[in-house]
């Protein structure tokens, strides 16, 4: 069974976008996507959570022929050469896409973010003053290989009240169009706008750069990539830019760590997806354990088939592998990570510092003292305290889903959910205040 063809607009665009060129397909899906927006902007609540509801169900009848679309991704990265953790990011089984239909179905039962009073007060001079969230307007994400995102980021501005244009990375080019196919299914049944979903139905990269330059019509991108991607978006966007930088996550094993808990969550923290943001790349070990805990947590990374590039200090442990220079600081998305001997919790912080993004980095200690130390010095967008770094995502907060992680510090910080795409206004009312 194939997905729900895209009907009206949708599939009238895709036959007249053979007859244009780029940048009048662009700018069409950009004027069509502000309309859209415009609509969305006082669109009631019960009709975005039904859209997301009816999305869901469509994803998830038609798991086969997603499944079947994403075997052609899959023979594409192939062709292509993508890494294991590539190809584990860009794979669809049945069970990946029941949990993106759990996750606009989660969407869906949210609070809707729109219309909520975020502050209100009254003035001498008359007035009542309430700041009230809006939506942002018009969204455009760019994203690489992981089709999922395609729901979660077409979910999340949908409830927010943003029209929102995909572009999706080459590699999962078919997953995408067959999850697209069911949002604008969901969009349809539930008689809001077509165009409040889009995705950019071409592989061209000139695609990219002209919404990098869409300033008429699109209120920010997101970027969701790797570094070179991101480092793009910045350097050479006119829109204002939500930055998901790589995640170069650190875990620090203090001197007053439990082994218990150490063994588990840095077992977990780096092995259970190595290809998410969230993966554990270096491992900080205190010198005062590193001959007794450091050396069993080296064992256990190499028995489940770790690469350890340690420093001289780890490198009694047979099995590991010298570390280079250029390893401190690098994003693996594999299973390989880097470990290095640290005097204390300020040489940790002092390391993070120097080689993090900003993502997430961790502490494993029972000392308060160094767990308020380490969350007071470092600025990172989530600082965790025994817990393994799989949880640095959206849907694991509590926020059905995500657009991204924002290592930035303006507007959006972390995992960027509904509430993360609203802005506001004020509304201000009196009984015929003026201005003396």
């Amino acid at each position: 069974m194939s997905p729900p063809e895209a009907s009206g607009p949708a599939r009238d665009h895709r036959q007249m976008t053979q007859n244009q060129t780029l940048a009048d397909q662009m700018d069409d899906i950009g004027r069509r996507a502000r309309a859209a927006a415009a609509e969305l902007a006082f669109a009631p609540a019960a009709a975005k959570a039904q859209a997301l509801t009816a999305a869901a169900d469509a994803i998830a009848a038609q798991s086969d022929a997603i499944v079947a679309a994403n075997a052609l991704d899959l023979d594409y990265g192939r062709t292509k050469g993508l890494s294991p953790a590539m190809m584990d990011r860009l794979m669809l089984d049945p069970s990946r896409i029941r949990s993106i239909a759990d996750g606009l179905r989660a969407v869906a039962a949210q609070d809707d973010p729109v219309g909520r009073v975020l502050a209100a007060w009254d003035r001498p001079n008359g007035l009542h003053i309430r700041r009230v969230a809006t939506p942002l307007g018009v969204i455009g994400v760019i994203y690489e290989s992981r089709p999922n995102v395609t729901a979660d980021a077409g979910a999340l501005c949908l409830k927010a009240g943003n029209a929102v244009i995909l572009r999706g990375g080459s590699e999962s080019f078919h997953s995408s169009e067959a999850i697209h196919a069911c949002l604008v299914a969901g969009l349809r049944a539930a008689g809001l706008p077509q165009d409040a979903i889009q995705l950019v139905p071409t592989r061209d990269r000139e695609a990219v750069t002209a919404m990098l330059r869409m300033t008429e019509w699109i209120d920010v991108i997101v970027p969701r990539g790797g570094k070179g991607l991101v480092g793009l978006v910045q350097r050479e966007a006119r829109v204002p830019v939500f930055a998901h930088l790589e995640g170069i996550v650190h875990i620090y094993v203090d001197a007053a760590a439990d082994p218990a808990v150490a063994r588990r969550v840095v077992l977990n923290a780096k092995t259970r997806r190595t290809g998410i943001c969230g993966a554990a790349e270096c491992l900080l070990i205190h010198r005062d354990v590193a001959a007794s805990l450091g050396a069993d947590l080296v064992r256990d990374l190499l028995a489940a088939g770790v690469e350890v590039r340690a420093d001289a200090a780890l490198q009694s442990v047979p099995g590991t592998v010298p570390a280079k220079p250029d390893d401190w600081g690098r994003e693996f998305l594999d299973m390989i990570i880097a470990a290095r001997v640290v005097d204390d919790v300020d040489a940790a912080i002092a390391h993070i510092r120097q080689y993090g993004s900003n993502h997430t980095d961790c502490i494993l200690t029972e000392d308060a003292h160094a767990v308020t130390r380490f969350f007071e010095r470092l600025d990172s967008a989530i600082l965790m305290h025994n817990s393994s770094t799989q949880f640095a995502d959206g849907g694991e907060f509590g926020m059905g889903a995500e657009i991204g992680i924002a290592t930035g510090k303006l507007h959006a910080r972390g995992p960027v959910g509904a509430e993360q795409l609203t802005s506001f206004k004020y509304l201000v009312t009196s009984q015929g205040a003026i201005r003396s």
